[in-house]
């Protein structure tokens, strides 16, 4: 067998470094997870409704709008540290009409502004979600950038509006909008019917959003972590990735020592 020379003898060490770094160049090559930082709107429901107990006046004397603050400040101060939030509100002002109001539009580390908007809400007024929605969505310039909306309501449209036929033009329009709906209500319970449900449903799934039906607190306060929140995901190498590594370079070793 032939000796190997000094230079040969240290091959295996740069070329397994080389191999290494070939794969992780491969594995960072992978797609990363969205950095989460378009500019958000929540689109907030303070209708008459809200103002309801969270289980139909059942063994519960907590309105709907409380739960909703309450999982809106505890999801809010990890979300606005990566992303610009913006809101708007629906529902207070003249009795009984469709009232809209731009509270706020998208504010770096706006959590505690937006807590105090929603924790001076009183419920009442009509739901004008599809105008809500609108104007939200205009607001975040959705025909030129990125965007994302939240929708918290116990309700559906009940100012004329179609929300579905809104997602279909928005969508239409749009550079990339995505729009979720959270739906607070009793399970099966919806005020103006089936259909609007679905309506509403239709929105979000237009323009690649979810539709999440919350029945409580954590429940509020786990969609919005799903949909607004932005938790930071470190990329590390697989194990079979670094199995891979470790077996290129028993490879090499043992083809320079035959």
């Amino acid at each position: 067998m032939v000796a190997l020379t000094p230079a040969l003898r240290f091959a295996p060490i740069p070329l397994a470094i080389g191999i290494a770094g070939w794969l992780s160049a491969g594995i960072a090559a992978e797609p990363k997870a969205s950095p989460c930082n378009e500019d958000a709107m929540i689109v907030f429901d303070a209708s008459g409704s809200m103002a309801g107990n969270v289980g139909q006046g059942i063994a519960t004397t907590i309105p709907r709008i409380d739960e909703a603050r309450h999982a809106l400040a505890e999801v809010l101060p990890s979300a606005t540290k990566f992303r610009r939030v913006g809101l708007v509100t629906y529902g207070p002002g003249p009795y009984q009409q469709c009232n809209v109001h731009l509270d706020l539009k998208p504010t770096a580390n706006a959590g505690t502004i937006i807590i105090r908007a929603v924790d001076a809400l009183t419920p009442a007024g009509r739901t004008p979600l599809t105008e809500a929605v609108k104007q939200a969505a205009t607001v975040l310039d959705y025909q030129h950038k990125p965007g994302v909306i939240v929708v918290v309501t116990d309700g559906e449209e009940t100012c004329g509006g179609s929300p579905c036929d809104l997602g279909k033009e928005l969508h239409a329009a749009a550079e990339q909008l995505t729009i979720h709906v959270i739906g607070y209500r009793v399970k099966d319970f919806s005020w103006t019917g089936e259909q609007s449900i679905l309506d509403v449903r239709c929105l979000a799934e237009q323009n690649g959003g979810l539709y999440i039906a919350a029945e409580s607190k954590e429940d509020l306060v786990e969609a919005l972590r799903k949909t607004l929140d932005c938790p930071m995901v470190t990329q590390r190498a697989s194990p079979g990735s670094l199995e891979a590594v470790r077996l290129a370079s028993q490879g090499a070793l043992r083809r320079l020592n035959h």
